[in-house]
């Protein structure tokens, strides 16, 4: 067996109000991929970053050793030096510069300050041939989809003479193509000597490429478990994680019976829009859907299938170009033009990309909880802070939002914490009508379950839910009924009982108007 290529002993790391690492030990073998997992805040990143200089040395205790050498690097460039790299969740590439330029920002190809543009169009690449990206080296970044993006980070990683790869979260992003893509570079990597670092909360990935998991729970290191004895069960690994078995992944759930002749709380008849830019081409074709009060209804779809398009357009028109439909509350027809219109009929969305579009990062809790109800805390025009304030905290107990205070910045927070914020900034408002476009994406199964929670006593209250999910298990679990789409269009509908996994992804799969 392979000797230790990295050894993190007893790690300490400790912000005001909280200690996000607790004597956390972690030892990474020669050539083998070894996984982290643990809960949303269980000190993943945290670790990571004290690995690569982001928590430079003397803001931490313990040690750590690459190569057999204690190493003290002061920022990211000083763990680059020795052969760390590591790719966050969030790209961190210029849009509007090219592949080839990408790849070597800040490792220029040049000569006494001259870049030789031959030499970073030769070894780029060479690079993108070695990661299977068949773009041209000019073509901007902008251009190409996330998958790709995700590739030129990893050729930028190996243009600095890699030794140690980390990535955080690779396909959480992805589809599921471009996520299997993504994971046979990975064991590519590794059959050429490449050690790597995954941290991921997708379980099958984790037990499909990697060779040890190291589980952290509260910030401290619960178990190393050996992937080739047979070891890694999900069970135990979701039990390490959260800190105790866990029996069923879903809430118990009665499914909804509608009253006799109650009209559905949202109605969307013949729902048709442009793409914003192609406007001779529909994202969504002809929708027909209805949500009833108490009830948990599910869209599922593939990338591209008009899901998230639909969601938009119906809230405020904020996607696309409409062409036609009806929107109708409680039987009666309602303008949601706009999303004051459409928060004044009760209609809320929780977006699926909560970090660019549902919070303000550089603001705290307390205002992002507030900031779509701001007329609930204000007193003539002007907020008022104390009511503000009790309003986060009321929010951060009852959805145990896992934070010192609500003054705290929100990009702070974990994944699954923001969540829980975007969540209460909508509750807030006091909605009858939530579209939920992906509220579990990028969190760990401990905090899926207690947004699972939040979501059926929402139902249970009367609120009437649109599921949007790319987890048909989650749909499984969650939805009273289920629609699928492709292609812009509807192509079935199935109750909780009808619905299974392979009958939904055939739906998923072809382009036709259901029929019922």
């Amino acid at each position: 067996m392979a000797g230790p290529v990295l050894e993190m002993r007893s790690i300490v790391k400790t912000f005001p109000g909280v200690k996000a690492l607790s004597d956390v030990t972690l030892t990474v073998r020669q050539g083998e991929v070894h996984a982290i997992c643990g809960e949303n805040g269980a000190g993943k990143s945290t670790l990571m970053k004290v690995l690569s200089g982001v928590h430079p040395h003397g803001s931490y205790e313990g040690d750590v050793l690459f190569e057999g050498e204690t190493c003290r690097f002061k920022d990211i460039r000083a763990s680059e030096q020795h052969g760390i790299v590591i790719i966050h969740q969030e790209l961190a590439l210029v849009p509007y510069l090219s592949i080839a330029e990408n790849i070597f920002l800040g490792n220029e190809q040049a000569t006494r300050g001259v870049i030789s543009w031959n030499e970073t169009l030769r070894r780029a690449t060479e690079l993108m041939r070695r990661v299977g990206l068949h773009e041209h080296p000019q073509t901007r970044v902008a251009d190409i989809g996330v998958g790709k993006q995700q590739l030129v980070e990893i050729a930028k990683a190996l243009s600095k003479k890699v030794k140690l790869l980390v990535l955080d979260e690779p396909t959480a992003a992805l589809n599921d193509e471009d996520s299997a893509k993504l994971l046979e570079l990975i064991l590519e990597l590794k059959s050429q000597g490449m050690t790597s670092i995954i941290i991921s909360h997708k379980l099958n990935e984790i037990r499909t490429v990697a060779d040890s998991v190291t589980i952290l729970r509260d910030g401290r290191t619960i178990e190393t478990l050996d992937v080739k004895n047979g070891e890694t069960t999900e069970d135990r690994i979701i039990s390490g994680m959260i800190g105790r078995d866990l029996d069923h992944r879903f809430p118990e759930r009665t499914p909804h019976r509608a009253e006799a002749g109650a009209a559905p709380a949202l109605e969307i008849r013949d729902w048709t829009v442009h793409h914003p830019i192609d406007q001779q081409r529909k994202v969504v074709d002809g929708v027909s859907i209805n949500v009833r009060r108490g009830e948990i209804v599910g869209i599922a779809g593939l990338m591209g299938a008009g899901r998230t398009e639909l969601a938009m357009s119906v809230f405020g028109r904020t996607y696309g170009r409409y062409a036609g439909g009806t929107v109708l509350k409680d039987g009666r027809e309602i303008r949601t033009k706009t999303v004051p219109e459409a928060v004044a009929h009760g209609i809320a969305y929780v977006t699926e990309d909560r970090k660019h579009y549902g919070l303000n990062l550089d603001d705290t809790i307390g205002r992002n909880i507030s900031l779509s109800g701001l007329g609930k805390v204000a007193r003539r025009g002007v907020v008022d802070e104390h009511e503000e304030r009790m309003v986060a905290e009321r929010f951060r107990e009852s959805m145990n939002i896992k934070t010192p205070n609500v003054a705290e910045r929100v990009g702070k927070l974990s994944g699954g914490n923001q969540q829980k914020v975007v969540l209460s900034k909508w509750i807030f408002v006091g909605p009858d009508v939530l579209f939920l476009d992906e509220p579990t994406r990028g969190i760990d199964v401990g905090a899926k379950f207690e947004i699972y929670t939040v979501i059926d006593k929402l139902a249970a209250e009367g609120k009437a839910v649109l599921f949007i999910s790319s987890e048909l298990p989650e749909l499984l679990g969650m939805c009273d009924r289920i629609y699928t789409m492709a292609a812009g269009r509807l192509t079935g509908e199935f109750s909780r009982a009808e619905a299974a996994q392979d009958v939904l992804m055939r739906q998923m799969t072809k382009d036709k108007e259901v029929t019922r």
